[in-house]
């Protein structure tokens, strides 16, 4: 068994980055990742546009190039992939980590790849760095395990003349709403909220209030899904309940970390916010040798860590493991 410094759990941005700088320090990092190489960018929609310049998505002193003002999502994946070719990163794909076992000095990551067969990584520090896009944030209602039910949005094309609900408001469900009515659905939003919310994209908030107001996308606001039918959905609404046909859902409700892993691995976290008891210059949690990285470290505010400044957790960690091994 091949002993490493330190196994980074996550191979998104945040830990491409980890494990770049530690590199650079001389210590030698595995990557594992449940999914590909930055498996969350890839889950985005096809047509994401990001709300940020390319210089703020930059990991490794290596520039990004894009065609316009902000990168779309093609032009990060292959960023990314391009920094980990360079820096001839040690990332295990589509293993899945299981459990971490041991203590400082000497843990063994347990992970099993795509088959169940059981792998193992001894490593002296271990960085959690496995981002928030992995657990929606689930309605709780009756139906919500129909098949019909989605918690992911790719692309619209599939939607085509059917009806579709989007629940919520924010930036994933407002350009999920346009680009279905786009390609053709008859798109119904809900949102318990009294309209659409203020901190969606600017290009983006008018031109789907104008959809709104036009009656092309069909709203409730103030509302919730009370129930999922196979052929309906059944929405609360101030004036009662009501009955809409509909073919698919998509509850674009957000994502949470998964805090029943990080518990199960002695990291306490507040209950109220979800927030990993942590140095906040080293990252090092409770549990000795374990460090956390990138939108982890803020529990359940999800929108205080982006790529942008979680990028940086990265130099953070290994400039103090790197202290360590000097003294």
């Amino acid at each position: 068994m091949t002993e490493f410094d330190v196994a980074i759990v996550g191979a998104g941005p945040t830990g491409l980055a980890c494990g770049i700088e530690l590199k650079k320090r001389g210590l030698r990092a595995v990557l594992i990742d449940k999914g590909c190489v930055v498996n969350s960018l890839y889950h985005y929609p096809t047509n994401l546009v990001f709300f940020t310049t390319p210089e703020l998505l930059e990991i490794g002193d290596i520039p990004m190039t894009a065609l316009n003002e902000k990168p779309v999502r093609a032009e990060a994946l292959k960023y990314y992939r391009r920094v980990a070719a360079l820096y001839d990163l040690d990332i295990r794909q589509y293993q899945r980590v299981t459990g971490i076992a041991g203590e400082d000095g000497a843990f063994t990551v347990h992970a099993e790849d795509r088959q169940g067969a059981p792998l193992a990584y001894t490593a002296r520090k271990v960085i959690i760095a496995t981002g928030y896009y992995d657990i929606p944030n689930y309605l709780g209602v009756p139906g919500e395990d129909l098949p019909k039910v989605l918690h992911y949005y790719k692309e619209p094309h599939p939607y085509f003349d059917h009806d579709v609900l989007v629940v919520g408001a924010k930036n994933s469900a407002a350009l999920a709403a346009l680009e279905l009515h786009w390609t053709g659905a008859r798109v119904t939003l809900v949102h318990r909220g009294t309209g659409i919310s203020g901190s969606v994209k600017y290009w983006i908030k008018p031109n789907i209030e104008n959809r709104i107001a036009s009656g092309e996308v069909k709203a409730y606001f103030r509302s919730t899904v009370a129930r999922i039918e196979p052929r309906s959905v059944v929405l609360a609404t101030p004036d009662g309940e009501v009955e809409v046909p509909n073919d698919f859902v998509f509850a674009m409700t957000g994502y949470r970390p998964d805090f029943e892993f990080l518990a199960r691995h002695g990291i306490h976290l507040d209950q109220e916010t979800g927030r990993p008891e942590l140095d906040p210059k080293t990252l090092e949690t409770g549990r000795k040798g374990i460090h956390l990285a990138g939108v982890v470290v803020a529990g359940r505010h999800t929108n205080e860590i982006f790529i942008e400044n979680g990028r940086f957790h990265g130099q953070q960690i290994a400039e103090a493991l790197a202290a360590r091994e000097r003294g």
